[in-house]
């Protein structure tokens, strides 16, 4: 079978068929696994099992057997949806939504813990038969109920679950959950009424998804939602401390909120915590008709990790995860300002010290897909009008402003269909574009650029 070049190469994608949510990403003896929400039978959201994979680089994956699959009559029979893995008393327990035949927005919180603890690649999985929440806390009026998190704070274990209510507002619930097996409702940790949030997110979302939580090098947490209109619509990110609250509980209390990802392909993401740093990634859906998908036989990615911080204004810090040089060709393709081929998958960075364009993709009739950097206004233009995703005919250029200085540094990661734009370790960007048989791949740079630098990713050679 022919290569097809709209196909990631280097990011996590099962082999075939249908990837959305990363889920538990989780690191154990040596290897990081990464989960997802799968359907290894079509490349449509229907019959969600998690599939898995495992690196000891995070360059390259080792695909596994599906971890978890619907069990019939049980509480996941409708599907094994989002959630997490930790780390319970030696076992790594998987901690998801499940969902049953009667499914109306409304999920239950499921267990499942590895079997063999001591084998590395976690392969196997025993989903416990009863949920440890069956539903969200009476009073509240919720409508909507997923995507559990679990995390630590000052020792003890907490959960955070995404949710609805019936008069619209989203919100994160909170769960003490130092005993896995047994959860209590804490309240609601922080909802769309929250002036900080209200100000970046508007009130668009009715819903909160897949709330996560990572704790940065100042000391402030990171609390990541993705944001549910009916369909999922934007990612955000809050900044702020856990505060105690009443008796054994936390309110979180925000002082910053922005767009987590400012491109149109970015969802769902998933957060693990290290010792020195937190990685991130995310799902990128297709932007093209559903029967282009269903034609290929595959849909969706994963992002590249990316490692998440705070800058001190408050402002979140992102970057790619350094053990992506490990797909850079052992020379560059391309090191100053100019016109060059571009490969298929490549990492580019452009430092511009004034205007300056950098084109990436040529139509036959003359179109150009670009880059522009202005480092005095402080913005970042990408125009892939030529590339319309379907459905946003005319839809206009995306621009990203950070604070403006005497340079700008722009890096982006372009695998197969999918574009990931990074932006002053500020803003990313997430699109994808598929190209046309008669496209050209060229990298021209025009204005004043500092530094050009480009690498061709190609499969890391293992130790």
């Amino acid at each position: 079978m022919s290569h097809d070049p709209h196909a990631p190469r280097f990011r996590v994608r099962p082999p075939s068929h249908w990837i959305n949510d990363p889920n538990g990403p989780f690191r154990w003896r040596g290897r990081h696994h990464l989960f997802y929400q799968h359907n290894p039978n079509a490349p449509v959201h229907a019959d969600i099992h998690w599939g898995h994979v495992s690196s000891l680089d995070l360059a390259h994956w080792d695909h596994h057997r599906i971890a978890l699959t619907p069990t019939p009559g049980g509480p996941d029979e409708a599907g094994c949806w989002s959630g997490c893995v930790v780390d319970d008393g030696g076992v790594p327990t998987a901690v998801y939504t499940g969902v049953d035949r009667h499914h109306s927005g409304l999920g239950t919180i499921c267990l499942a813990r590895a079997t063999d603890p001591d084998d590395a690649t976690l392969t196997e999985w025993k989903p416990l038969p009863t949920p440890v929440v069956t539903g969200p806390p009476p009073g509240l009026d919720v409508v909507m109920f997923r995507d559990p998190f679990v995390f630590a704070d000052d020792g003890r274990r907490w959960a955070l679950v995404g949710a609805g209510h019936a008069d619209g507002t989203p919100s994160v619930l909170l769960y003490d959950c130092d005993d896995l097996a047994d959860w209590r409702f804490a309240g609601v940790l922080v909802d769309g009424n929250d002036p900080v949030a209200g100000d970046a997110f508007g009130d668009k979302a009715v819903g909160w998804e897949c709330p996560q939580m990572y704790a940065t090098a100042s000391g402030e947490w990171g609390l990541v939602v993705s944001l549910w209109d009916g369909d999922p619509c934007a990612t955000g990110y809050l900044m702020g401390r856990l505060q105690p609250y009443g008796e054994g509980e936390l309110r979180f209390e925000a002082r910053f909120a922005g767009r987590l990802d400012h491109g149109r392909d970015f969802y769902a993401p998933a957060v693990l915590q290290e010792a020195d740093r937190a990685l991130m990634w995310g799902w990128s859906w297709e932007a093209r008709d559903p029967s282009e998908a269903v034609r290929a036989g595959w849909a969706g990615v994963l992002t590249a990790p990316r490692v998440v911080d705070v800058h001190p204004d408050g402002s979140l810090r992102v970057s790619p995860a350094e053990e992506l040089e490990l797909l850079r060709a052992a020379e560059p393709f391309v090191t100053a300002p100019g016109r060059t081929a571009l490969p298929e998958a490549y990492d580019l960075s452009v430092t511009a010290r004034a205007r300056t364009t950098v084109s990436l993709l040529r139509s036959a009739s003359g179109q150009e897909l670009t880059v522009r950097l202005d480092p005095e206004a402080g913005t970042v233009t990408l125009d892939r009008g030529g590339w319309p995703r379907t459905g946003d005919e005319g839809a206009p250029p995306i621009e990203v402003r950070v604070p403006p200085r005497e340079e700008l540094r722009f890096r982006i990661l372009v695998d197969g269909s999918l574009y990931e734009l990074f932006v002053d370790d500020r803003v990313t960007v997430t699109e994808r574009v598929y190209r046309r048989p008669d496209d050209v791949r060229e990298l021209v740079v025009t204005g004043s650029a500092a530094a050009v630098m480009g690498w061709e990713q190609v499969p890391p050679t293992r130790g």
